[in-house]
């Protein structure tokens, strides 16, 4: 989940945003907190978001002194009590952790759950910021400085890790590690700038700077095709040197991944996965891409089958294909949540490829469960009330779909799409007012939205 930016914001939270930017500019800020907590509940990877939430909560809490037990900081039994639910339900505990840090924002324990959220989320800027806050704030806390050193030299910025080992020296001399790190560190960040490592050899290959400078450019910005397989092709002999490199089979996986060639993409995620001694990142990698390449033949074949629509085998084949990948997806789904039950995303996903099956019934079990998670809930919820329509429980599946309204406040596309299905199963079991209600809603604010000015319209009898 990398960061966005303000300008990636989706369009529903945007007014959320400006009045929460509104609300710092004349120094509300326990209404700016507010609004800005809602914006990261849908908005989790939105840093600048969470850098202004941050600050404005500092605010309001400075001058009030955190009680302390013989030095040590309490209000943390809250915080701990969220580090299970964080590793089943990352993006969910965020919240969570949100009001927690609302109350004591300088909280050490609260941050570093904060950090390791983060990164299990692949949000790397974010999870820097939350040990930056303590470095920033309380430089005293060693330990906290040495957990973002490490982190720093993980993510190949040796330079601000050695910074950050000499902050630790400026509150401990004596640190061994601080003073060895520090040192190492500024060794590494001055190979690193002359291009002493691997880089440096391709500078040599380069005629001059600036062409090493483009290079370097497009890696950032998107590269050619063209430049893309010469790469690959590269980073294939550098493979062939030595297969069980991590680095090099991530690279290779990314490469095949952005030429699209989904099925070697999946083999080369799969063997970084196993040599990273189970990343689940690396886990979730290689089935994306197992499925994308499954989507990939399955277009290929239904391409053949509607070009050859009298071709019964072509056909039969295609049903086939069909009906094994739905299947499969079930079967991936159900080993999942067999390795980690209590994670609502992955019940969702699981009764997500039970209801595609067909199988509703098995598919409401793990479909409950998976509202526990509040960031997916609304999805959940419509998902649900289809499940149930499906099997002509009306009166449930418009209570979930109520539900799911009640939780939506701006007529985004979410809102509209449970607005429509509502209003079908009105229409459905002939309740003519609920369901001209319901499309009336969505007429209000999108009049080309699928046929709701058809319905609408029609009533009037024009």
């Amino acid at each position: 989940m990398p960061e966005i930016t303000e300008k990636e914001l989706p369009p529903n939270l945007k007014p959320l945003w400006l009045k929460a930017l509104s609300a710092v500019q004349t120094s509300n800020l326990p209404y700016a907190v507010s609004l800005l907590q809602a914006v990261l509940k849908d908005a989790p990877n939105f840093l600048e978001g969470r850098k202004i939430l941050r600050n404005c909560e500092i605010q309001i809490n400075s001058g009030n002194k955190k009680a302390t037990i013989f030095g040590i900081q309490t209000g943390g039994a809250s915080v701990s009590k969220l580090s299970g639910p964080a590793k089943k339900d990352p993006e969910g505990t965020l919240v969570l952790l949100e009001k927690e840090l609302e109350k004591d924002p300088l909280n050490e324990q609260a941050n570093e759950l904060l950090f390791e959220i983060c990164v299990r989320l692949e949000m790397f800027e974010t999870a820097a910021f939350a040990l930056e806050t303590i470095r920033k704030h309380k430089p005293e806390a060693v330990k906290t400085l040495h957990k973002l050193a490490e982190y720093y030299i993980t993510r190949e910025q040796p330079a601000i890790a050695a910074e950050v080992y000499n902050d630790i020296l400026k509150h401990a001399p004596t640190d061994s590690i601080a003073v060895k790190g520090a040192k190492d560190c500024s060794a590494r960040a001055s190979m690193q700038k002359a291009k002493w490592d691997e880089n440096a050899d391709m500078r040599s290959l380069m005629k001059n700077s600036a062409e090493f400078e483009e290079l370097e450019k497009a890696s950032r910005t998107g590269l050619t095709r063209e430049q893309l397989e010469d790469r690959r092709d590269r980073t294939i002999e550098k493979y062939n040197a030595d297969p069980n490199h991590l680095a090099t089979v991530k690279e290779l996986a990314n490469l095949y991944e952005q030429l699209e060639d989904w099925s070697n993409s999946h083999t080369f995620y799969s063997w970084a996965h196993t040599l990273s001694n189970g990343d689940v990142a690396l886990a979730t990698k290689a089935s994306a891409m197992k499925d994308r390449a499954t989507e990939a033949e399955l277009k290929a074949l239904e391409a053949a089958a509607t070009a050859d629509p009298s071709n019964t085998e072509l056909q039969e084949r295609l049903a086939a294909a069909k009906s094994e990948r739905l299947a499969l997806q079930v079967e991936e789904a159900k080993t999942r949540v067999d390795q980690n039950p209590t994670d609502p995303q992955l019940r969702f996903e699981l009764g997500q490829a039970l209801y595609n099956l067909g199988d509703h019934s098995a598919a409401i079990p793990h479909l409950q469960q998976a509202t526990r998670n509040p960031h997916i809930r609304t999805k959940v919820l419509l998902l649900l009330g289809r499940t149930f329509k499906a099997k002509g429980m009306f009166d449930l599946s418009i209570k979930q779909l109520s539900d799911a309204l009640a939780d939506l406040h701006a007529m985004d596309n979410t809102k509209k799409e449970v607005l429509y299905e509502k209003g079908l199963i009105h229409n459905e079991i002939n309740d003519k007012a609920a369901a001209l209600d319901c499309f009336k809603q969505i007429y209000e604010v999108d009049y080309g939205y699928r046929d709701v000015a058809q319905r609408v319209e029609s009533s009037y009898g024009g």
